[in-house]
């Protein structure tokens, strides 16, 4: 789910460092909206990251 339909951006995978320098996975995930836009001229609902959103790279439909 947390995947841009236009950029391809999804889950990153790193490691979590406690002070004490434990170490565990963990994960980052785009902040992912499900916004109405013009797709090929129809109006669709597409999860979008704020990034293209903001850039402009995205058309909103009303």
């Amino acid at each position: 789910m947390a995947k841009c339909d236009i950029c391809g951006k999804g889950v990153t995978f790193g490691i979590k460092v406690s002070h004490s320098h434990r170490r565990s996975n963990r994960t980052w995930k785009p902040n992912v909206r499900r916004v109405k836009a013009l797709v090929d001229g129809t109006p669709r609902h597409i999860n979008v990251c704020t990034r293209c959103l903001r850039s402009g790279k995205v058309t909103r439909a009303i």
